[in-house]
């Protein structure tokens, strides 16, 4: 796992904001989690709250970043604090070491590459959605077209049997007629033909 994969796995979505933990930054700054807190306390006008908080008991617990020990009754003593991408970079530059420096760069890195991947899902959503708004359109295009086509043929299936009615009803009259026209022996076609010789 390369670096930048490992500072986004210690990067963690709180009150709606992406922050990295003091004790976090500690390790990639190479420093305690107390000195760097002590630098921030020392500078806390430059660590607003868009900078900088602090976690509730129920945020640690509520987001499992912090496990609290509790078999014995023992508590975590102090509440850890959040960073933000600009808390980063300020507290970065108290530290003033090469380490800090680097890793300050490669936090922000990371911050970018978290953001650039939920603006990319964003539009992935995006497209699905619109993707799933055409299929329904369509769907209800065939759904009217199959239901124009069903009275089409229903109306198709209405012709058909009044035709076969008027075809049964004129079938019928041409055999009555038949029946009813005189039988007149035909003249049978030829110069030869003796019974019509004296006619």
């Amino acid at each position: 796992m390369d670096e930048l994969t490992i500072i986004q796995h210690k990067i963690y979505d709180i009150r709606g904001r992406k922050v990295i933990l003091d004790r976090d930054l500690a390790v990639l700054y190479q420093v305690e989690t107390r000195v760097l807190n002590q630098a921030v306390k020392r500078n806390i006008e430059r660590f607003p709250e868009d900078f900088m908080f602090q976690l509730t008991k129920e945020e640690c617990l509520k987001s499992q970043i912090v496990i609290l020990k509790t078999p014995r009754g023992q508590h975590l003593k102090f509440l850890p604090y959040a960073f933000t991408e600009h808390g980063v970079v300020m507290l970065a530059s108290l530290l003033r070491s090469d380490i800090a420096v680097k890793m300050s760069v490669q936090i922000t890195r990371a911050f970018v590459a978290m953001r650039q991947a939920l603006v990319s899902l964003s539009s992935t959503e995006a497209k699905v959605e619109l993707l799933n708004e055409k299929i329904e359109r369509l769907n209800l295009y065939i759904e009217e077209v199959m239901h124009d086509q069903n009275d089409i043929n229903e109306a198709q299936r209405a012709i058909n049997e009044e035709t076969g009615l008027q075809i049964e009803a004129i079938n019928q009259s041409l055999a009555e007629l038949q029946k009813s026209a005189p039988q007149k022996p035909l003249r049978p076609i030829g110069f030869n033909a003796p019974q019509y010789r004296n006619e």
